[in-house]
């Protein structure tokens, strides 16, 4: 993988021997590929702080000044921008997709970023897994080691910062699909596997089939909460496991709500406190296209955690101009519910909801901001987003575009 760095210090050099005043220096410096506002669809108690005219994205990390974009596809598998100031977010360095992969999803711990790499488009060399660099010099990022899964490498993946851990979702040798793995990359240079967890019909090693024909079991995203740790099963709904002991993963409870036939499971979020005295999971399905309903986020009581009990959905209904058509249902939230009680969503063409879970058994929204699609596109395609400590939201679209939010509040909270 090849690094692209945006050095300022270049910039300036240039600008000096032209003669440039220091304060056209300056706009230059800050406005990066910036453009215009293209204005938004609708919106409700969020406004917007910045844009950038980025590549189509498949996952947005924050960490303090510094954000780590995935890509869908090529040129590009990920993009370190700086966002000190959120009104003007600028590219720093970018890092080149290997061939026949991609790179859509990223995540930053300490100096060190984590990038997936899975099998994508056809060609290459067949090398899949997970890719990590040195980014304390983030206009340089190095890489520092590469992690063969096997199968079509990692997908979707959780980055334990505190215990040097990555829960992914990833393929492995024998597997019918994308098992559970679990990493352990204490030591940035040698990653290894401490352990691993499959479903019932995954190991076609050991000759097995799926239980349900052409839906095998398929780990799409594990999220760490305590001791346990959450994974969405893709046609196979959810399932608690003990990792108590990481090499030794241990099932707790199974939930499969997919018997009739909705959308795929994409990610289960622990809520890290309680509310009404109850533990909660939010469960967010993915809209494939054309869904009857759109996918939803659900929400279940695992305060038995051996029998998590159904509470309550949440929909959202299309807009009736034929704006938010296509692709249009859930996808992903931020992966945290803050003391706030609010779970952010990115919503395909129905852009970025703010959903209040006060009262998890009657879930409401309180805030939206749908942004206006990218140039030659019907629909937006928000894909995944983050909330900062300071409290800005970041949307990526799975197209093109890079929004910098806030959230207003709302009355009656």
């Amino acid at each position: 993988m090849h690094v692209h760095a945006y050095r300022d210090c270049e910039l300036a050099l240039r600008c000096a021997r032209r003669g440039l005043s220091l304060g056209l220096l300056m706009l230059l410096l800050w406005s990066g590929p910036a453009t215009a506002s293209p204005g938004f669809i609708s919106a409700q108690n969020v406004t917007r702080v910045g844009r950038l005219d980025l590549e189509g994205g498949g996952m947005v990390h924050v960490k303090g000044a510094l954000a780590a974009v995935g890509h869908m596809g090529p040129p590009w598998a990920t993009t370190l921008l700086d966002v000190a100031d959120p009104t003007r977010p600028r590219i720093l360095s970018r890092i080149e997709v290997r061939p026949g992969t991609h790179s859509h999803k990223a995540r930053i711990c300490g100096s060190t970023l984590a990038i997936n790499v899975e099998s994508f488009g056809g060609g290459g060399d067949g090398t899949a897994g997970l890719a990590l660099f040195d980014i304390s010099d983030p206009l340089r990022p190095r890489a520092t080691a590469f992690y063969r899964t096997g199968g079509s490498g990692v997908h979707r993946f959780q980055l334990d910062c505190a215990r040097k851990l990555v829960y992914a979702g990833g393929g492995a040798e024998g597997f019918q699909t994308d098992i559970t793995l679990i990493i352990d990359i204490g030591d940035p240079t040698r990653p290894r596997e401490v352990g691993r967890w499959e479903g019932p019909g995954e190991s076609r090693a050991a000759g097995e089939r799926p239980a349900v024909s052409g839906a095998a079991v398929r780990t799409h995203h594990p999220l760490r909460l305590g001791d346990r740790l959450y994974v969405s099963l893709w046609t196979h709904g959810f399932a608690i496991l003990d990792i108590s002991d990481p090499a030794q993963p241990r099932l707790v409870s199974h939930v499969n709500d997919h018997e009739g036939g909705s959308a795929p499971t994409h990610t289960a979020l622990p809520v890290g406190h309680e509310i009404l005295g109850k533990k909660w999971l939010i469960v967010f399905d993915e809209e494939m296209g054309g869904g009857d309903p759109p996918a939803f986020m659900r929400v279940y009581d695992i305060t038995d955690e051996r029998r998590p009990l159904p509470a309550a959905t949440f929909h959202v209904p299309k807009d009736p101009s034929g704006k938010t058509g296509g692709r249009f249902g859930a996808h992903q939230p931020h992966e945290h519910v803050g003391p706030d009680n609010l779970v952010y969503a990115a919503w395909f063409s129905g852009g970025l909801r703010v959903i209040d879970l006060s009262d998890p058994y009657h879930p409401r929204e309180v805030g939206h901001y749908i942004p206006r699609p990218a140039s030659g596109e019907r629909y937006a395609q928000s894909n995944d987003l983050f909330v900062d400590e300071r409290g800005f939201i970041y949307l990526i679209d799975r197209i093109r575009g890079f929004d910098i939010l806030r959230f207003k509040g709302a009355a009656g909270r």
